[in-house]
Order: C-alpha cells, then sequence, then structure tokens
C-alpha cells in the first residue's frame, strides 16, 4: 500500500478525501493538531504554521497531498473590510515552503497542491498568498501538481445564510461555477495516482449561473422568500474576488441536489 500524508485531512474537502483514499486502499495519515475518532487511519500530531511534528509525519510518505489552508472568509462564512488588506501567512505561505524543505529530506515522490481558480488575478491577500505558495511548489525540485479547484458549494451556502435576517438581499449578478467537495476529492485522488505531474486542469461545478440564481434556489430549498437584489460588480472585480468560470473538468453534483442533501443530513442531525 501507498502511504500518503493529508494535510488539512480534517476539513470539509479532507474528509471527503481521506474517505476516498481509504476506500482506495492506501495507507492514509493525517496530519492535524488535534486527533479526530477515526481509527481507519494514521494520525501524526502537530502544527502546519509552526513545523511541530512534521518532520516526524513524513517518515516513509510516498504521497503528500496538501489540502491545508488558513482562510479567515472560509472560516467566518463571509467576508469583511479587513480581508482586503490582510491574511495569515503561517500556513499558506510560510507552511507551505516548510512541508516542501521537509519532503526533499524525506524523498516524497509525489507532492500534489490543492489551490484556487483564476489566481492569476486575484486582489484578495489570501489570493496571493495562495498564488505565492503556487510558486513555491513549481520552484521546489520535486515531482509535483497543481490542482486548482473553485470555491466550495459549503462556503457558498455559508455565505449565503449570512444574509438570512436581511429582507432585502444585495447579490453580484456574476457568473461563475462553484463545485462540492466530494467531486474536488474524486478528481484529487485520480491525479495522485495517474502517473501524470505539473498544472493539472482545474476543477469546477456543472453548472455556470449567476449568484443571483444560487441565491434563488438557495431560498427556494429552505422554504423562504427574500428578496434579492441583483448587484453590478465589473469583470475585473468579480475576477479579483474569484467569481469566475473554470474551464477544465466539471463535477457531477449540482448546487440544488447538494442542497437537498445538505437539508437532508441537517434535518437528520437534528
Amino acid at each position: 500500500m501507498t502511504l500518503v500524508l493529508v494535510t488539512g485531512g480534517t476539513g470539509h474537502l479532507g474528509q471527503d478525501l481521506v474517505d476516498r483514499l481509504v476506500r482506495g486502499g492506501h495507507q492514509v495519515r493525517i496530519f492535524a493538531r488535534s486527533q479526530k475518532s477515526r481509527a481507519d487511519v494514521e494520525w501524526a500530531m502537530g502544527d502546519l504554521a509552526t513545523g511541530e511534528g512534521l518532520a516526524h509525519a513524513l517518515r516513509g510518505v510516498h504521497t503528500v497531498i496538501h489540502a491545508a489552508t488558513h482562510s479567515p472568509i472560509a472560516r467566518r462564512g463571509g467576508i469583511r473590510p479587513v480581508d482586503f488588506f490582510r491574511s495569515p501567512s503561517d500556513v499558506d505561505a510560510e507552511g507551505t515552503q516548510r512541508l516542501l524543505d521537509l519532503c526533499h529530506q524525506a524523498q516524497v515522490q509525489h507532492f500534489l497542491h490543492v489551490s484556487i481558480v483564476g489566481l492569476d488575478e486575484a486582489s484578495l491577500p489570501y489570493g496571493r498568498l495562495k498564488l505565492a505558495a503556487e510558486r513555491m511548489v513549481r520552484e521546489s525540485g520535486l515531482s509535483w501538481s497543481i490542482v486548482r479547484a473553485m470555491p466550495f458549494y459549503y462556503l457558498l451556502e455559508s455565505m449565503l445564510a449570512g444574509l438570512v435576517w436581511l429582507p432585502v438581499w444585495p447579490v453580484p449578478r456574476t457568473v461563475c461555477n462553484p463545485v462540492d467537495t466530494s467531486d474536488v476529492a474524486d478528481y484529487l485522488v485520480h491525479c495522485a495516482f495517474d502517473r501524470g505531474c505539473g498544472v493539472r486542469e482545474e476543477i469546477g461545478g456543472p453548472e455556470d449561473l449567476s449568484l443571483v440564481e444560487f441565491a434563488r434556489q438557495y431560498q427556494e430549498a429552505r422554504g423562504m422568500h427574500r428578496t434579492i437584489m441583483p448587484v453590478h460588480l465589473s469583470d475585473k472585480a468579480a475576477r479579483g474576488m474569484g467569481f469566475v468560470v473554470s474551464r477544465g473538468v466539471r463535477g457531477t453534483l449540482s448546487w440544488k441536489d447538494w442542497l437537498q442533501r445538505h437539508t437532508a443530513e441537517t434535518r437528520c442531525a437534528a
């Protein structure tokens, strides 16, 4: 079995990714700050932001899938003014470089880096950090792959949920195609073991819809009605904030189907 180290393995994407790796017969080691109640994987405790435990976690590893990130926007489910001026670099920049250096020492055979579609025109500091991390990977001297993915459905759902208390929702008209983490996880596993390397095709969702339509479908799924006020956003501003349409691989799960599934799961949990 191939030993795979996954950073970010306890996040939304990471959990889907680990599920698929385990089902595929791979030996999986998760590098995390705290251990979860999962017994079908190895756990390596540490912190990418400081490097604690990282060298030990890489012992015997064949492939690294680097899905860890530190995005305040994703964690809180919305953009604040501070996000236009700064973003933490301890994981996405310093942490990535530290990981790459130690992968050299551990003789890792393949480094797969998870990134974001549209970074070349990113205006937010977080996007610029992710672009800098891509450059580090390219210059690392390792056998590497970079997969750019569109923003995930759960992030879109979180942002729309933050508008629920408003009677009128200001929503940009811009078109994009977010994607589900399950589709991205399937594609990442394929790229990790297809013997390819370099910049891979980016991945997005199956539908190119305006954010207004995404909001309408969200309201319909939640059984609510709020007035949606379409807002004009210039192409440059939209691209700078990551609202783009990917041109590579397409996922299969639609936004409407994801909402139905997510609603059912939430009710079961309740």
